[in-house]
């Protein structure tokens, strides 16, 4: 296996939010990522890599050890299949709550609740914890429609200052979880290439706790 460390980072907020405190862990890009088409980019070590991805496809690069690292949100861990996978770390960036939410004010109706989330897995095993009997449908974006336009009775989506809700005529109501950044690691990566990893990881353990 080559020594050579790819570290998947996820695009958007995220992005933003983590490669300062790569920076402070002394890692970063030889170019400006936000002025690139590029999705693979050298750092200022030469054997440590930084690849651009989806959110959602960096635990599935991790996972298949295509990545050594990923850099992910909690929400998106959730979904996937983690088992090949270690949360090392919490970056403690691009904090919000994974919440239902529904029409204001709008009691629930007494039958078995439609639910609208592109956090399925999630949805499911809340409602299941809860021994609520809920059918999950899959959407992937404009969730605030869903409980509008009779779709759904409630929604599972990110929280952030819950503007985007109330403005839709919604409120925010149960907290499924807190979610932030993590840090992951494949399974094996982690066993082969320990001496490479830890480093990267205690840099980047000192650069969060430096911003606590």
């Amino acid at each position: 296996m080559s020594e050579t460390l790819t570290i998947a980072l996820s695009k958007g907020r995220i992005l933003g939010e983590t490669l300062p405190l790569l920076e402070k862990a002394n890692i970063y890009p030889l170019e400006d990522i936000s002025k690139s088409r590029k999705l693979i980019f050298d750092t200022n070590h030469e054997h440590i890599k930084l690849v651009i991805l989806r959110a959602t496809d960096v635990p599935t690069y991790v996972e298949h050890g295509v990545a050594d690292f990923g850099v992910a949100g909690k929400d998106v861990l959730m979904e996937a299949n983690t088992k090949n996978l270690y949360e090392l770390l919490d970056l403690k960036i691009s904090k919000c709550r994974l919440m239902t939410a529904g029409v204001q004010g709008q009691e629930l109706p007494n039958r078995r609740l439609k639910v609208a989330s592109k956090f399925t897995k999630t949805a499911k095993a809340y409602f299941a914890e809860q021994g609520i009997q809920a059918d999950v449908i899959k959407l992937y974006g404009a969730m605030e429609l869903a409980p509008i336009m009779g779709l759904a009775d409630l929604i599972v989506d990110i929280v952030d200052t819950g503007n985007t809700l109330r403005a839709n005529g919604l409120e925010a109501r149960d907290l499924i979880a807190d979610i932030s950044t993590r840090l992951v690691v494949n399974k094996a990566a982690y066993k082969t290439k320990y001496e490479h990893i830890q480093p990267i990881l205690d840099m980047l353990n000192g650069a969060v706790s430096a911003e606590a």
